[in-house]
């Protein structure tokens, strides 16, 4: 267990493989903690050649809670991330994030790009008006009252998975399990919430990505109900030069049965960079 600081706030991570191997921060999505990036896939990109490096966004997992703080950011989590480059010495890192990682991480593009050696963005959306809509099912789920114990938290983890999960993919036993694990490494309700606050404050990142330099990949899954893949098209459009992948079969989450599809598309993209 490390932990680094940016300010007063706490961030748990941990490292997979080397470090003398390219870095490679994983950045997580909403409520998700960071063993939401199983070790096992982990070890994957350690095993491609990245020194790989997952923590826990503020408010949820191991790090610090904002009860009753000031409200934060999408541009606080960012540098939240790029603390946790400073506690390892990384001057420079790959960066990948997820759903609402997808807008911290072009966050850090738009506003640390000296940090970045290149994004990729996976299952997110610029913040502009008509992209990457969620379904109204869909939706009110995402909105629903927070659950109260553990009984209620899986089966509202299961019944997000039954309307955005990828369906070939469907695992109640494999939800089931994560949900638990989840839970009783740590269980901060009020911190989702909070962070839905920071996207939601932060904006449009619709004109400023047509400003970013670092080398993007962007990918999707067509059965996405939570963030439509026009959300992830419409990224790869406003940043110059990025790669846009469409993910055949995959939802708004991330199954083992993808997890090398994601390693193959994220290794070989960044071995297409110039040295």
């Amino acid at each position: 267990m490390a932990s680094a600081h940016n300010g007063d706030c706490i961030i748990h991570y941990d490292t997979f493989g080397s470090p003398q191997d390219p870095a490679l921060l994983l950045v997580n999505g909403l409520s998700s903690q960071c063993i939401n990036y199983h070790e096992d896939w982990c070890a994957l990109f350690a095993a491609a050649g990245f020194y790989v490096l997952r923590y826990d966004n503020r408010d949820v997992g191991l790090s610090t809670k904002f009860d009753g703080a000031e409200p934060y950011s999408v541009s606080d989590m960012a540098r939240d991330g790029l603390a946790v480059l400073d506690a390892e010495g990384i001057e420079r890192a790959h960066v990948m994030g997820l759903s609402m990682g997808g807008m911290i991480v072009q966050t850090m593009a738009i506003e640390n790009r000296d940090r970045l050696l290149s994004m990729t963005s996976v299952m997110s959306r610029t913040g502009e008006e008509g992209y990457g809509q969620s379904t109204p099912e869909a939706f009110e789920l995402l909105m629903a009252a927070p659950a109260t114990d553990r009984d209620s938290f899986v089966a509202a983890h299961c019944a997000g998975l039954r309307v955005w999960g990828s369906p070939a993919f469907a695992d109640e036993t494999r939800w089931r399990a994560d949900a638990e694990r989840a839970f009783d490494r740590c269980f901060h309700p009020s911190g989702p919430g909070r962070q839905i606050m920071a996207v939601g404050r932060s904006g449009s990142r619709g004109e400023a990505l047509p400003g970013v330099t670092t080398p993007t990949l962007v990918m999707h899954g067509d059965q996405d109900t939570l963030i439509h893949w026009s959300g992830g098209q419409r990224t790869a459009e406003l940043i110059p030069g990025a790669r846009f992948v469409l993910i055949e079969g995959m939802g708004h989450d991330y199954p083992p049965g993808l997890w090398q599809t994601w390693v193959d598309h994220v290794v070989g993209f960044i071995h297409s960079l110039p040295a």
